[in-house]
């Protein structure tokens, strides 16, 4: 009788899988801060809800134009949402919000491998999510076309734009190190998101 030896790198955890794992606490915790708010409870939370987002696509939209991202990721620049956003700010005959601070990311700035790969991880993943949303908002009278612009999914569908995207990741060749900022820059997005929300909640 023959034993069959499993092959280390087949077992091996995908970057993605370990940084989903690395993540879990910061994700549900924000996933359950987000629903607490009642973000489709009418159109002035919604609202609320646009103004988080802005906040935060604004945050990294640098890196959809970085040259070396480019290179790594399929379809980076298309991957962009933030003038999805706007798209919906105006939609809805709402100002656009004018953030106190910089962006976490400027364009030109030198950023870490491993930092931003963590961060596109978690901008990713949330278009895999806003399906659910989606449905939420189209109660609202808002869809793809209208209102909720950057909610829509790919072309393609949602599914195989995020398997293209942790196909890319995975593959790519990080340092120890490296990985261990593509955690640290996950769970800084995470808690990034969790703090934007907050203070767009706030607001009276």
């Amino acid at each position: 009788m023959s034993i069959a030896i499993e092959d280390p790198v087949s077992i091996e955890q995908s970057r993605t899988k370990r940084l989903k794992g690395a993540t879990h606490t910061a994700h549900d915790r924000l996933d359950k801060r987000i629903m607490q708010l009642e973000p489709f409870a009418d159109r002035d939370h919604y609202a609320r809800l646009l103004n988080m987002q802005y906040v935060f696509h604004r945050d990294l939209d640098a890196l959809f134009s970085d040259e070396q991202l480019d290179a790594l990721l399929p379809d980076l620049a298309g991957r962009r949402r933030l003038g999805l956003i706007e798209r919906d700010f105006a939609d809805l005959g709402i100002a656009l919000p004018v953030p106190q601070n910089a962006p976490i990311f400027a364009n030109g700035q030198a950023v870490p491998l491993g930092t931003a790969l963590g961060w596109l991880y978690v901008i990713e993943g949330s278009n895999l999510g806003a399906a659910f949303l989606l449905k939420y908002a189209a109660k609202l009278g808002l869809d793809e076309n209208f209102g909720a612009r950057h909610l829509a999914g790919a072309p393609e569908g949602r599914g195989l734009h995020w398997r293209t995207f942790t196909a890319a990741l995975d593959t790519v060749e990080l340092t120890d190190a490296e990985e261990q900022a593509a955690i640290a820059g996950a769970e800084t997005a995470f808690r990034r998101v969790y703090s934007v929300a907050e203070e767009a909640f706030s607001v009276a």
